[in-house]
């Protein structure tokens, strides 16, 4: 006698309501506009994510690498911009490893910083005596300053665990708040000064010490904002590093290894359309050959969208995307190679001048925040230092192009002069709010992380949120984007 209908037909259906629900395919076609640090790294974990299978489209219209730029004097190369890495930084440690480049061998020099009249601190060979003079005109204040710098650096170094895990975040504000909670976002909102004053740092060691690191990383005063400031200040602590050839290898290493393609256009802006019922977004560039245009199932923009630094427009989205607030500061890199004029830091003998940094404060009559004397970025087992009287290649940071009178002050004489004009870091003071993440279901902005704090590791971070936040949304994984208490998951997971 034949089975029931029923009795063939329930364990049919128990076992197809049991199985797992076929994964999505995934995406056919990814753009990412711009090819410095942020585009090649969400190139390379986006393709990590998703597969080999995945058209990826990369946007350029200048070179690969972005601010990661090199400047030529006497046929060899140096860094203009984006020249140290922070020893914690764990992504870059990873692209170093993975495309198979080599750490720069250090040149050691020491430091100093000026007033404007005179040095008020000056790095010595022997570290127990820098101890001393840090303690004899500041207290303790370095400690206190070494352990608030510490405790935010070992909160951030969770977003490791969290991303090995396929966590992802989609605001800044999440991912902050799951790294170091309300505190975090606070910093986010109030100075560094204010912050530092707080832990009991002197006004004394802010302004001296303090304004000088700002002025040399971000071009700013101790009004920018604690947690901006605490990764530079962890950056000018620690130990750093750089890459042999130049930092840029990574971006050209990472996009080579991707096999992206690269499309030597400016993207002019992008509409929705809708296909299947799906999004799928169309970007509008501007090319050495006119204009164009290509259809993609998502994007991801690593280029600043504020009004100051693109003419970006965005069609056809319902709400509307909204205009980003804030502006840019205004960077400039001068490379001089020439003779230092020693006399105007109170070095009338050139040959006795020790320093290789020189870092200032925040005085009116200062034009330029910090100079360096640079090595160039492939350093043989032979090479040295140049003698302070000799002509060496030095970087000077300024707000302002420096003019004749200016640069003969710094400098004896000089054979060239190469300036850079960046609108590198935001202004920190020009924005109350950061810029979102997602812009629309599958259109994702990488560059607003700069607003929290701007380094090479902190872009890679959001490269890595980018990608993931991606996977998660296409694949409905609900349960990896902003979730709570996410170390005791993770311990949980382990």
């Amino acid at each position: 006698m034949a089975p029931p209908a029923a009795a063939l037909f329930l364990p049919a259906l128990a076992a197809f309501l049991a199985a797992p629900a076929a994964a999505r395919a995934p995406p056919r076609s990814i753009a990412v506009v711009g090819a410095g640090l942020g585009g090649s790294a969400v190139a390379y974990f986006l393709q990590q994510h998703f597969g080999p299978q995945v058209q990826l489209d990369v946007y350029e219209p200048a070179g690969v690498g972005g601010r990661l730029a090199t400047v030529t004097v006497n046929k060899q190369q140096y860094e203009s911009r984006g020249a140290s890495i922070h020893a914690l930084s764990l992504h870059m440690q990873d692209f170093v490893k993975i495309l198979g480049l080599k750490h720069r061998r250090e040149v050691a020099g020491k430091s100093a910083i000026f007033s404007g009249e005179h040095f008020i601190l000056e790095e010595t060979d022997w570290y127990l005596l820098n101890l001393f003079r840090l303690w004899w005109h500041y207290g303790i204040s370095f400690l206190r300053l070494q352990m608030w710098v510490e405790e935010v650096m070992e909160k951030f170094m969770r977003i490791y665990k969290y991303q090995a895990h396929g966590y992802a975040f989609s605001s800044l504000e999440e991912l902050l708040r799951s790294l170091g909670g309300d505190a975090f976002i606070n910093m986010t909102q109030r100075s560094v000064a204010e912050s530092l004053l707080e832990v009991g740092v002197t006004q004394r060691f802010v302004d001296d010490v303090i304004a000088a690191v700002l002025r040399s990383s971000y071009g700013q005063s101790v009004l920018v904002p604690a947690f901006a400031g605490a990764m530079s200040l962890a950056g000018a602590q620690g130990s750093t590093w750089a890459v042999e050839g130049g930092n840029k290898l990574v971006c050209t290493g990472l996009l080579k290894l991707t096999k992206a393609n690269v499309i030597p256009a400016r993207v002019t802006g992008i509409s929705l359309h809708s296909s299947e019922g799906r999004a799928l977004y169309q970007v509008h560039y501007e090319g050495s050959e006119g204009q164009g245009s290509a259809f993609y199932d998502m994007v991801v923009v690593t280029t600043p969208l504020h009004p100051s630094r693109s003419n970006f427009t965005f069609e056809n989205f319902e709400p509307p995307i909204a205009d980003f607030p804030g502006a840019f500061q205004p960077s400039v890199t001068s490379v001089v190679h020439g003779y230092l004029n020693s006399s105007y830091f109170g070095f009338p003998d050139p040959k006795l001048f020790p320093f290789a940094s020189i870092l200032t404060t925040d005085t009116p009559n200062l034009f330029f925040n910090a100079m360096d004397n640079i090595c160039p970025v492939n350093i043989s087992a032979a090479f040295r230092r140049k003698q302070p009287q000799e002509a060496a290649v030095w970087r000077v940071l300024s707000q302002q192009p420096l003019d004749k009178q200016q640069l003969k002050t710094l400098f004896r004489s000089y054979y060239s002069v190469q300036v850079t004009e960046w609108q590198t870091y935001p202004r920190y003071d020009a924005a109350k709010s950061l810029p979102p993440i997602v812009l629309h279901e599958n259109l994702f902005y990488l560059s607003g992380v700069e607003w929290v704090a701007s380094s090479m590791e902190m872009i890679a971070v959001a490269a890595k949120n980018v990608a993931l936040l991606a996977y998660n949304r296409w694949h409905q994984d609900l349960e990896k984007i902003d979730q709570k208490d996410l170390m005791h998951k993770v311990k949980t997971e382990l």
